[in-house]
């Protein structure tokens, strides 16, 4: 059945993030032929729409004013609730990230809508549209369909492959007018912590350190191993809580979900609740002194010796590929 899919944007420091274009072939898939509408909110975003028509949306339809210059709850969902009673869509696609998680319940709930939140995949089956979605921190998957009502999804970053980027499609970009009233939280300034290298959330490799690095100055050999790889420093909680890194860098069940190309851990035992936050990273390296650590058994490839001298090994051999590549 050919349904109009409106699918949510997200722009980060004035370009559109990854799961943007993602999202946009979820909608593909979910709209079964029928039209993608990409949704742009915020100061001045009609620049960026060219980007999701490029990575397959039909036309892309933008919220603009001052208010939205900074993401909050109350202002975007002003904004959506316009474009939606404007365009009547058939489905919802946002990215499972902080500012999805946050949004979309809101949504749904002004919809009196069902929701199916951090899908990994979806696929058309028996003339239904089936959706993967992990549950038990992980441990098991679970399929669901929608049998009626509005088709309204989030997926995770890093799991559905965007469209092959087609810079000569072109569609229709329109604005929407949206009152923004009566908003509750006034962003006056973001101040960001200095970070380095690739959003975690995003990146295809991920080095992460876990007590097993032993100080601050221990995290350093992983840098630089994620530098040579174009990756991105993760940690267990366990690095966090000990003041080894900032907790803006923990993964697991209480932390960040990363679905990365390849993941790194060194000097990760592998408890519950970090796993819960990796396990399903397409290949696992494993790098711990002790051949008991439980992280083995989720690892495609383990290695037991040090870190401190397996991980400058590992940087200088991937040095030479990259020479000689």
């Amino acid at each position: 059945m050919a349904r109009k899919v409106l699918v949510l944007g997200e722009v980060r420091d004035g370009s559109l993030r990854n799961v943007s274009f993602e999202a946009v072939a979820a909608g593909k898939t979910a709209s079964e032929g029928g039209e993608v509408v990409g949704v742009l909110i915020g100061d001045s975003v009609s620049a960026l729409a060219s980007g999701m028509i490029h990575y397959g949306a039909d036309r892309v339809v933008t919220v603009e004013d001052e208010k939205l210059k900074q993401y909050t709850p109350d202002g975007f969902s002003q904004a959506l609730m316009a474009v939606i009673d404007s365009e009547s869509p058939d489905g919802l696609i946002f990215g499972h990230t902080a500012m999805g998680k946050d949004l979309a319940p809101k949504i749904a709930a002004k919809l009196e809508s069902g929701l199916i939140s951090d899908v990994t995949s979806l696929e058309e089956a028996g003339g239904n549209l089936v959706f993967t979605r992990p549950i038990y921190s992980g441990k098991a998957f679970e399929k669901k369909i929608v049998t009626d009502g509005l088709l309204f999804a989030t997926i995770r970053p890093n799991n559905i492959a965007p469209l092959e980027k087609d810079e000569s499609r072109s569609g229709e970009v329109a604005s929407v007018a949206a009152e923004i009233k009566d908003l509750r939280t006034i962003i006056k300034e973001v101040v960001r912590k200095a970070s380095e290298g690739v959003d975690l959330s995003e990146a295809k490799v991920i080095i992460a350190g876990g007590r097993g690095v032993k100080s601050e100055e221990g995290f350093e050999p992983l840098k630089e191993l994620a530098s040579v790889l174009n990756g991105a420093v993760g940690a267990s909680r366990g690095a966090c809580d000990a003041d080894y890194c900032d907790y803006s860098l923990q993964i697991g069940q209480t932390g960040k979900v990363v679905t990365p190309d390849l993941y790194i851990a060194c000097g990760i035992s592998g408890a519950i609740q970090h796993l819960a936050g990796m396990s399903n990273s397409k290949v696992i390296v494993a790098i711990n002194k002790d051949p008991e650590a439980n992280i083995f058994k989720v690892a495609d490839y383990g290695i037991v010796g040090d870190l401190f001298e397996v991980v400058p090994l590992l940087t200088e051999e991937f040095k030479k590929l990259k020479v000689n590549a």
